[in-house]
């Protein structure tokens, strides 16, 4: 199966947009006449994988090559590296280049910076005296299709930099990647944004539809009807919790990466222990079906499908069968290689779900969102301490806690930031104070409102089915996501009906129709129309939800539900910085230690 989704089945032509992304890469290409070595910024690396087939490349005479501080082992006379403009790796091509002129070795070099240059990295290679034998250039990649109806703009650290460094570059680059869609799309007539930095990118959307117009006269009809940026930082319990749908799982455990999850041979019955790629996205159909469902579910759809397979064989073995039922036979047979994969894999998650300390962090979860017995939390985070559990284990439970409380007591406080520092080292001093900045650890300075919102906007809810799910909750069995409570009530009749509950939630929300020179907040707009949302010709309208510091597999998993349920009439396109869970987010803001 290929490793590049499958996009015939997005709701917009999303296929476009990856054939020019493709398009600009192999004309900076062939504009570097001959042999050429591309030197690859490993994170793009990754991102490439799921845009253009490496053969692609090589035909374009490029030999590929990963940036690391080691210099460039070549025979070309040329050479391109494509690097994201961070300073460390333009220390690194300096340090290549000056290698080369250590040795002699003369090259002609050319750096394009993904998805633009910065002042800040030139004035590196002014400092290393480098600049003047390089030529620059820019490779616009702004976002990257993951699936038919995620889109990434592949931004790793976008939360620390917004929230922790005070660095809001990320903000533009959202900004412009939507300017760019809508020349493909028209400009979104309606724009909803909660959050400091999601209301940045809807002012920034204004000043670039000033300075670089949409034609919306010669667009026609928007194809996306709706715009709602959301920051992480709005909901930061979601993503602390343990997801449990299929593909939840498979990204908590094995961390799915570029479209894909690494595991060793023998977990999907193979000999030999050699690691090996499994990809995951829309073109596998089973995957389509199951990714979405809860865990327990999935484990009982594969074996019905498994089942099937076997009393049909059993069925053509025995008794002679016409060509047609034979011909039946076959086509299934074509799902085998299919089911055998999630069988394998299903298989080495049970490993892991099978384990009472699995059940016992999901009971201490569920008791800490419904800020039930703070003692017994307190008690088990402790004892996760000290048993010296993995940090970012701890952290999860800890932020989850701190968050649902609004902080910690200054003695609760105080005594595990001691413990932690004690078991794990004072070398986590960065991560504690990373964490106190971002609000995700603290002392409690005000009383909690999380039940007060919890209970607006139903998040806890008791008996969920998850087999038959009428309701998002089955996502985390029995916790409705925050982040998706809202978008419901921003699709189906706007923010102001939840106006005192959108208060309590972190930064400013605006609600903004395009063509107006400004946007207003919900206060200074009274009478919201949720009907204004329509398309004009009865199509299903598309919405365009954009997570700004990351999205869970669990949320995308919810709006996919949203969208199924009947009288919904939206399709959701997920836009976000990067994919993310909880461990992930906080490795991030982890990243400084020595």
């Amino acid at each position: 199966m290929a490793q590049i989704p499958n996009l015939d089945n997005a709701p917009v032509n999303l296929a476009s947009l990856r054939e020019q992304s493709q398009k600009d890469l192999l004309n900076i290409l062939k504009n570097i006449r001959g042999k050429k070595c591309l030197v690859i910024d490993p994170k793009i690396g990754g991102s490439l994988s799921l845009l253009i087939q490496t053969s692609l490349l090589r035909e374009n005479d490029a030999e590929l090559r990963h940036l690391s501080a080691e210099p460039v082992q070549t025979e070309c006379s040329k050479i391109l590296y494509l690097v994201r403009p961070q300073i460390n790796l333009m220390k690194f091509i300096s340090s290549n280049i000056q290698y080369d002129l250590s040795k002699g070795v003369q090259r002609e070099y050319f750096v394009y910076f993904v998805p633009r240059r910065t002042v800040v990295c030139e004035k590196i290679f002014e400092e290393e005296k480098v600049h003047h034998i390089l030529t620059i250039g820019e490779y616009p990649f702004y976002l990257l299709p993951l699936d038919e109806d995620v889109l990434s703009f592949e931004l790793d650290l976008a939360y620390k930099e917004c929230y922790v460094d005070g660095d809001t570059s990320s903000v533009w680059h959202i900004a412009k990647a939507i300017h760019k869609l809508e020349f493909s799309f028209g400009i979104v007539p309606n724009v909803r944004a909660k959050g400091r930095a999601a209301t940045k990118v809807a002012d920034i959307l204004n000043s670039l539809q000033v300075e670089e117009p949409v034609n919306a006269a010669d667009m026609g009809i928007p194809e996306i009807n709706t715009l709602i940026l959301l920051d992480r930082e709005v909901d930061m319990v979601t993503p602390m919790c343990f997801q449990l749908t299929y593909e939840g799982l498979l990204d908590e455990i094995l961390q799915i990466n570029n479209g894909s999850v690494e595991v060793d041979g023998t977990v999907m019955g193979q000999q030999d222990g050699k690691k090996i790629k499994v990809p995951l996205n829309s073109s596998d159909k089973l995957y389509k079906e199951i990714r979405d469902m809860n865990y327990e579910v999935v484990v009982q759809v594969l074996r019905q499908k498994a089942t099937s397979i076997q009393q049909d064989y059993a069925e053509v073995k025995s008794t002679s069968q016409s060509v047609s039922k034979l011909r039946d036979f076959a086509k299934k047979l074509y799902s085998v290689p299919e089911i055998a994969r999630h069988v394998n894999l299903a298989h080495h998650l049970q490993s892991f779900t099978c384990k009472p300390s699995f059940h016992a962090r999901l009971d201490i979860e569920q008791t800490i969102l419904e800020l039930q017995n703070f003692e017994a939390c307190f008690e088990y985070i402790e004892e996760m301490i000290h048993k010296q559990e993995p940090l970012v284990n701890v952290l999860r439970l800890l932020v989850l806690f701190s968050i649902t409380n609004s902080g910690l007591p200054k003695k609760n406080f105080d005594y595990l930031r001691r413990e932690i520092l004690h078991s794990y080292g004072f070398e986590h001093m960065p991560t504690l104070y990373n964490l106190e900045k971002a609000g995700l650890f603290k002392k409690q300075e005000s009383k909690s409102n999380w039940l007060t919102i919890a209970r607006a906007l139903q998040l806890i809810v008791e008996d969920t089915e998850t087999a038959n799910p009428n309701d998002i909750s089955y996502i985390f069995s029995g916790y409705a996501p925050l982040s998706i409570r809202l978008i419901q009530h921003a699709i189906r009749s706007g923010w102001r009906s939840i106006e005192e509950i959108m208060k309590l939630l972190p930064g400013p929300h605006v609600d903004l129709k395009r063509g107006a020179s400004s946007y207003s907040s919900l206060d200074a707009n009274p009478i919201f129309q949720s009907n204004l949302d329509r398309v004009a010709d009865g199509r299903r309208s598309l919405a365009l939800v954009i997570f700004i510091g990351g999205v869970t597999y669990a949320e995308i998993a919810a709006l996919r539900f949203l969208s199924s349920q009947e009288g919904m009439g939206y399709d959701f396109i997920v836009g976000t910085t990067k994919m993310v869970n909880g461990t992930t987010m906080l490795e991030t803001l982890m990243m400084n230690n020595v």
